[in-house]
């Protein structure tokens, strides 16, 4: 067994280590603290995909594993940090709060979708499931830092709907941008460069709370390219 060959494998690992941590974290009542794993497990999933392409080591096995371990990173851990956020403004002893599962169950699917589905060489065909797990993610901080956000994000089926809208998100027919350069020509790259662009203005005005908005923005940059036809 050839070290190099395993070691964006370790990283995936690492993504899923940080993942379940990230549950048990929430699981002890640590809200804020397991979101922030959600991030530290995005960073390992990068990672391990640049690793492989880096040392051309991609292989099945690979590939496989990275998909398990996000369904604990990106699907489990973001639905019980939804669940939890129902919960707490509704009560535990409501069925309520079950209702946001459908994220890690539509995670799944994405997922395993994700990995027969051959059209996404060049665009994300539905929402990728680290943007949506990074969205879910950064709810608890919003209330935290950002008081106009409070009512909003403590309202049960304002969460469920987020829950269900995002879900479903996952597995739609959506083309969305994918950040894969073939040249660096303007005209044929100008909403990968525009959403590069926003992205990094909304980070240096709004830090963590600007990344909900940086993947609506993704998601609305998507649907104008699609609508105007362009590459």
């Amino acid at each position: 067994m050839k070290l190099k060959a395993q070691l964006p494998n370790l990283l995936t690992l690492l993504n899923l280590f940080f993942g379940v941590t990230g549950i048990i974290r929430v699981l002890e009542g640590e809200l804020l603290e397991g979101a922030l794993f959600v991030f530290i497990a995005a960073g390992f999933d990068f990672f391990d995909g640049f690793a492989a392409r880096l040392l051309k080591v991609q292989s099945d096995m690979g590939k496989e594993l990275d998909s398990l371990a996000d369904v604990v990173s990106f699907g489990v851990l973001p639905g019980l940090i939804l669940f939890q956020m129902t919960a707490d403004a509704i009560g535990s002893e409501s069925y309520l709060p079950y209702l946001t599962l459908i994220v890690p169950m539509l995670s799944a699917y994405r997922l395993a979708k994700f990995n027969l589905d051959t059209r996404q060489s060049e665009r994300f065909i539905g929402l990728p499931t680290p943007a949506n797990a990074l969205f879910i993610s950064t709810l608890p901080h919003l209330g935290l830092h950002w008081s106009t956000f409070e009512n909003w994000i403590t309202t049960p089926w304002i969460l469920i709907a987020t829950a269900w809208i995002f879900g479903f998100l996952l597995v739609s027919e959506l083309p969305l941008i994918a950040l894969k350069f073939k040249s660096f020509s303007f005209s044929k790259n100008r909403f990968r460069y525009l959403l590069i662009l926003i992205s990094c203005s909304l980070f240096a005005w709004l830090q963590l709370a600007g990344i909900p908005v940086v993947i609506l923005a993704y998601i609305g940059l998507s649907v104008i390219e699609n609508a105007t036809g362009s590459e």
